[in-house]
């Protein structure tokens, strides 16, 4: 029914849609038949750069509230501009609530988040979210960008029940509080957002503060898409959007099966987006024995672009799993990244120079653990940086 306003609501008012609903047929007022629906034009990150402000609905029912702009980090190489309304926030902020609920998170506890686009600071509640609807604790924030040990030391004066950060950042914590010892007694849970998930993450978290993670699927220009319930399956939010899972043929893809995201906003009505590529593969899953009655998402893969592409066109996965190589040399960060088709540049910045044995054995590795013989090249450098949006990804393919 949402998604019929939605349809309406374009038809009248955008002329992109217009003309891609009539080419299906589409009657006004009329439920969606699922077979019209499939037949619509996926909508690229690129369709969006360039069509711009042509997405725009001119005219926002008033009910909707006001209008805001965003715009994405560009992380993918493809920054794109959005728009929002304050009920697209209203949803935002209901959901958040839904999450905490899941969670059973205790509301008085402190909520410390280390992120991008923050200052370091406090504040006297967990947000808009639950301001005036729940008392809580305060919150705590810190910039993402701020040293690993300066974080650890930050957290340990705090002692909060739950941190908030991205997965990357939470690995470097919990294995510099391994390391150097960072007890947090009151803390009850983890929570990630924004990059992939790894399982080894989880593992190392266990270990260093025995405490599970609860990991949040969303993006910028959607909100919220999934989360995590108590057996690991993300539940899609289907009350804010709808989300398709494709194979390559454009065939919704079966449970198990991984294919891409497609997402379709149900109240947004200053830029609706329709069967929107978001870049992400995931595996689909028919249900969940949480028994929760909302579609579900097994896992989340990540982006396109950081697929690993054979000389062949065929593209996979890859897998080079920190146990692997840890024990090789002592590495402090590692990215793989695909510069062709056969060549390979493994990232790295050590403790220390590496030796050649050191350099011939990661190489030889890397070889084996990514399924084809690329010629493989090891670099030292200083740092590796995180991208614009401040996420960290273990490797980027660089070939169209």
């Amino acid at each position: 029914m949402q998604l019929r306003h939605v349809m309406d609501e374009v038809f009248q008012k955008i002329e992109y849609w217009a003309d891609a609903l009539r080419r299906i047929d589409f009657r006004p007022n009329q439920p969606v038949k699922a077979e019209q629906f499939a037949a619509l034009p996926v909508l690229s990150r690129l369709d969006v750069q360039k069509l711009g402000d042509s997405l725009l609905n001119p005219s926002v029912p008033a009910q909707h509230g006001r209008i805001s702009k965003a715009h994405t980090s560009g992380s993918t190489g493809i920054p794109i501009a959005f728009y929002q309304t304050d009920l697209t926030q209203h949803f935002w902020r209901a959901l958040t609530l839904r999450e905490h609920s899941w969670q059973q998170r205790d509301f008085s506890g402190v909520l410390a988040s280390i992120r991008s686009n923050v200052e370091n600071g406090q504040a006297p509640n967990w947000g808009i979210a639950t301001d005036g609807i729940v008392r809580t604790g305060p919150a705590f924030s810190m910039n993402i960008r701020a040293d690993i040990g300066e974080q650890l030391e930050w957290l340990v004066e705090r002692n909060p029940d739950y941190l908030l950060t991205h997965p990357s950042n939470l690995k470097a914590l919990a294995k510099r509080a391994m390391q150097d010892g960072g007890a947090l007694p009151n803390l009850k849970q983890l929570r990630t957002f924004g990059e992939v998930l790894p399982e080894e993450t989880r593992q190392l978290c266990r270990r260093a503060w025995g405490i599970e993670i609860a990991d949040i699927y969303s993006s910028e220009e959607a909100g919220y898409i999934g989360f995590q319930c108590d057996r690991g399956a993300y539940h899609v939010q289907a009350e804010n959007l709808l989300v398709e899972i494709v194979d390559d043929r454009g065939e919704p893809a079966r449970s198990g099966e991984i294919g891409r995201v497609l997402i379709t906003t149900l109240h947004n009505f200053a830029m609706p987006l329709i069967r929107y590529d978001i870049g992400d593969y995931a595996e689909s899953d028919a249900q969940c024995p949480c028994g929760r009655g909302l579609p579900v998402i097994r896992r989340i893969l990540g982006r396109e672009r950081n697929m690993l592409k054979l000389p062949d066109g065929t593209e996979h996965w890859p897998s080079f799993p920190e146990d692997l190589w840890v024990g090789i040399a002592p590495v402090q960060q590692l990215q793989v990244v695909q510069t062709s088709l056969d060549n390979v540049v493994v990232k790295i910045k050590p403790e220390r120079p590496l030796t050649g044995e050191e350099k011939f054995r990661l190489i030889e590795l890397f070889k084996r653990t990514l399924a084809f013989p690329y010629q493989v090249t090891i670099e030292e450098v200083p740092s590796i940086p995180r991208n614009k949006n401040s996420k960290f990804e273990d490797f980027v393919s660089e070939v169209a």
